[in-house]
């Protein structure tokens, strides 16, 4: 009962972010769908982002190994400079999950928290992190990220992420990005 308060007044906090009249503007777009193939294990998978408003936005991602499993997220983030080449990132996510240690025909389903930066350190190459919770049938873990990202252009650009402690282990990923 105490986690599904928690997920509510987060919840709850973010939509109230999403609605607030604020000028304030990204160092980044948050408007893009990805692919990414994981390195080890193999996964495949794909995101969505979508600005709902200049500080927030919404996302969805799938990850699997096409041995009947998956990793599915969605949820609500929001974004907010720290200067004029970096961002303060956050985002609440409902997340099922199907693997070795969350077996079931529909998988299990849970709820992912997170905080995070991502820093420009030249005109064309970007770098991040996070760090988060995640609790999907009371099975509690802190995840974590880092990344580099090349943006050979304004709509499209390349990465590479490590991944910590996630839904498929330590693992790290290649990914492409395209802006729309």
């Amino acid at each position: 009962m105490r986690k599904i308060l928690c997920a509510t007044g987060i919840l709850l906090a973010s939509v109230s972010v999403a609605h607030a009249n604020s000028s304030t503007m990204s160092n980044f777009s948050y408007d893009y769908a990805e692919a990414r193939i994981g390195v080890s294990p193999l996964t495949y998978g794909a995101g969505f982002s979508k600005s709902i408003h200049p500080n927030a936005h919404i996302l969805a991602s799938v990850d699997t190994e096409f041995d009947s499993d998956w990793n599915l997220a969605a949820g609500v983030g929001f974004h907010a400079p720290i200067n004029n080449w970096a961002d303060v990132t956050g985002e609440l996510k409902l997340r099922n999950e199907k693997s070795e240690k969350h077996d079931g025909s529909g998988g299990k389903v849970g709820m992912e928290v997170n905080i995070g930066v991502r820093q420009w350190l030249g005109p064309q190459l970007e770098v991040g992190g996070l760090i988060g919770h995640t609790s999907i049938d009371d099975d509690d873990n802190v995840i974590g990220a880092i990344y580099g990202r090349f943006h050979a252009t304004e709509l499209f650009s390349i990465g590479a992420e490590g991944r910590f402690n996630d839904a498929y282990g330590d693992t790290v990923l290649l990914t492409t990005r395209f802006k729309f």
